[in-house]
């Protein structure tokens, strides 16, 4: 027996939103809300999921099928160990760029003085 199960772009997004929510506000919905990382962290998600496409899904839709049947439970867990596995890969390999675009710019009477060598 086969299950089919559906991942459009949106259902994906959604799950994103849904699991960011539930990381602290900095660094990770900060860096997640730079539009770059966003679609990286999409793109990693359905660059993992098999996928067999139809035509007519190519654009929004990721068709899934399994053999063995699974039920919706187990795939919700699936596509969340995904995005949180995207999270802490992304956060990882990019945490420099990151870093480097979420500092806070300094206050300029807050900085020292080069002045007086």
């Amino acid at each position: 027996m086969k299950t089919v199960i559906n991942f459009t772009q949106q259902s994906v997004i959604a799950e994103i939103e849904s699991i960011l929510h539930t990381y602290p506000y900095k660094p990770y919905q900060q860096a997640f809300a730079i539009p770059e990382l966003r679609q990286e962290l999409i793109s990693y998600i359905f660059n993992r999921i098999s996928c067999f496409y139809n035509a007519t899904e190519l654009e929004q839709n990721c068709s899934i099928t399994y053999k063995s049947p699974r039920s919706p439970l187990e795939h919700q867990i699936h596509l969340q160990s995904l995005i949180q596995q995207g999270i802490y890969s992304i956060m990882q390999e990019k945490s420099d760029w990151i870093s480097h675009h979420l500092c806070e710019p300094t206050q300029p009477g807050c900085e020292p003085s080069h002045w007086f060598g």
